[in-house]
């Protein structure tokens, strides 16, 4: 079987294209159209059927050399350490080098344009947070259509953020930090990872729910303003889980609340927003896997099995499970949904906080 396929590929690219010259290079006479008319629509359903067959096999023979994943947040983020766990799985389940390269900055839009350009073979993927779905709402110039030029493949895992403070910080809860603020408008230095990363857009929702005017202080990833509030520079910070936790179980940082509707099971004393004073406040973090627009159907189903398959792997659950996250699973289809409903999403939330795109 394997064998008349690959057949009818190399008769897809070669064949049949040369049979079809043939067949409009040469008028049939008068008498023979109807039989022309025949032989053509033969020939269009052979190339047809022969170019599903070839897709069906190009997806199935991938990937045959190494697949290089762009993270588009710095060493060390919650998108790096989620996306490199991910992307040692899919090496081990393809047989080939993943390899991951961080490139970091403007909120995740440099490494999306870098995979926007690269070719619909899916041999250059993207990792990224939802800031993929924050950034047409933030940016008025990406060097990209969000919508148009990329292939949604596959959610990857959704954690809560967690509100930090340095543990020499006065605050002992979520509200003694609203009420500071408070007091003293402008005063609180909160830091995030960037315009239009999802703990810029956490922060926007957390304040305009709150009710409180604080300066916000962006970075280029979330390591740089985690040493930035050991140093004092920054007051509080909506750290996701995963890149936190280290620092949190050490004492280093104080946890004041989790940016998810429920409480999570690996810092289960520390409540929710709604559950520690402020309403209408959940603004989970999510991570996804993107490639170019344009990428073969067969190939998109097969990736994600592919990561489905990887997700599903007692051991890559326990590390993502150990770090706060919650494994997605999701159809090509579904995900694609998902991702258009959160772009409304964050369009609504930018609008309402009154920031004005960049």
């Amino acid at each position: 079987m394997t064998s008349i396929k690959y057949f009818l590929v190399a008769l897809a690219f070669v064949a049949v294209p040369a049979l079809a010259r043939d067949a409009t290079s040469y008028p049939m006479p008068a008498r023979n159209h109807n039989k022309g008319g025949s032989t053509k629509a033969w020939l269009g359903l052979l190339m047809a059927a022969s170019a599903a067959l070839a897709m069906q096999a190009f997806g199935q023979g991938y990937p045959n050399k190494p697949v290089h994943v762009i993270i588009s947040f710095t060493p060390g983020s919650s998108t790096d350490i989620v996306g490199r766990i991910v992307s040692q799985k899919l090496s081990d389940i393809w047989n080939q080098p993943v390899v991951p390269e961080n490139r970091a900055g403007a909120g995740g839009s440099i490494g999306s344009a870098i995979v926007a350009k690269a070719a619909a073979d899916g041999y250059t993927l993207l990792i990224n947070s939802n800031a993929h779905s924050v950034n047409p709402a933030i940016y008025a110039k990406l060097p990209y259509d969000t919508a148009k030029d990329f292939t949604d493949i596959a959610p990857l895992a959704l954690q809560p953020n967690v509100l930090v403070v340095n543990a020499g910080a006065p605050y002992k809860s979520l509200m003694d930090l609203v009420n500071a603020a408070k007091a003293n408008p402008g005063a609180i230095n909160w830091g995030h990872a960037g315009i239009g990363s999802g703990t810029h857009l956490n922060t926007e929702k957390f304040i305009a729910a709150a009710n409180v005017n604080v300066t916000q202080v962006p970075f280029k990833g979330t390591p740089e303003v985690i040493q930035a509030m050991f140093s004092g520079a920054v007051d509080c910070y909506w750290v996701p889980i995963s890149a936190g936790m280290s620092h949190i179980k050490s004492g280093k940082l104080r946890p004041l609340a989790v940016s998810t509707a429920k409480r999570n099971p690996t810092l289960p004393d520390v409540p929710t927003t709604g559950e520690a004073g402020v309403k209408d406040a959940d603004a989970p973090l999510w991570f996804g896997l993107w490639g170019p627009t344009g990428m073969p159907a067969d190939l998109v189903n097969k990736i994600n099995i592919d990561v489905r398959r990887a997700l599903a792997d007692p051991g890559v659950k326990e590390r993502l499970a150990n770090l706060g996250n919650d494994t997605m699973d999701m159809s090509p289809q579904e995900f694609a949904r998902f991702v258009r409903s959160e772009i409304e999403d964050y369009q609504r939330v930018v609008r309402n906080a009154g920031i004005k795109p960049q």
